[in-house]
């Protein structure tokens, strides 16, 4: 009898919050495509009191005020969706990035993701920061020896430096034996890789580190 009884009165609930959805919507005329929100309709000239008398729970578009059905998501007018992955931590959650007029305008868990299935941490959720922020340096910084001022490199001169030091620290470091053991490697430099590199990353630097020498190759993801 209990169970009869809730079962009636889930049922009326559901009814009922149908009949309030289908008044509310009633109210209000048609969305405006151009506009992306609803045209305002009778019900917006009615006093606040009134249009929540029409919608009781609270739920519906008499919680919403003017300039809120006005606003447009970011997603809806956006030129093109761009799968990711999210660049923090190892667990590699999918991303769908948002591009207008080829700039990001917001960066969204991908449902389609086995990963995460749409969801992200604090840090995922704000990652658009991470790209439009005006303080986010663009530019190859470099410090020389003894200086106190920092000074912009171009890409070419910051690699050719790097290729430099690399072969001067395997040179260095170079052992062709140890204790009348062959062993022909490099103590000069080691690598740690990235947490989001993936499969084929991970094989290029382990075959590029090894190829030179190196012996201390670790990633930080195992750490």
């Amino acid at each position: 009898m209990f169970q009869l009884t809730r079962r009636r009165r889930a049922h009326s609930d559901r009814a009922a919050s149908a009949a309030v959805r289908a008044v509310t919507a009633a109210s209000y005329d048609s969305p405006d495509p151009g506009m992306g929100g609803a045209v305002p309709g009778p019900a917006d000239r009615l006093p606040p009191l009134l249009r929540q008398l029409r919608d009781p729970l609270g739920l519906g578009r008499a919680a919403q005020s003017r300039h809120t059905r006005g606003v447009v998501a970011r997603t809806k007018t956006a030129d093109k969706v761009v799968r990711s992955v999210c660049p923090y931590c190892a667990v590699g959650c999918g991303q769908k990035v948002f591009v207008k007029n080829q700039k990001v305008v917001q960066i969204e868990g991908d449902p389609d993701s086995p990963i995460s299935r749409g969801r992200l941490c604090p840090k995922g959720a704000a990652s658009k920061q991470l790209v439009t922020n005006p303080l986010r340096v663009t530019t190859v910084r470099y410090r020389r020896p003894g200086s106190t001022q920092w000074e912009d490199l171009d890409l070419d001169t910051a690699m050719d430096m790097v290729a430099d030091r690399v072969i001067e620290a395997r040179r260095a470091g170079w052992q062709w034996e140890l204790d009348g053991v062959r062993t022909r490697r490099t103590m000069g430099f080691a690598s740690l890789g990235g947490a989001t590199l993936d499969n084929e990353e991970n094989y290029l630097i382990k075959k590029l580190f090894t190829s030179l020498g190196a012996v201390q190759i670790e990633n930080q993801a195992r750490i």
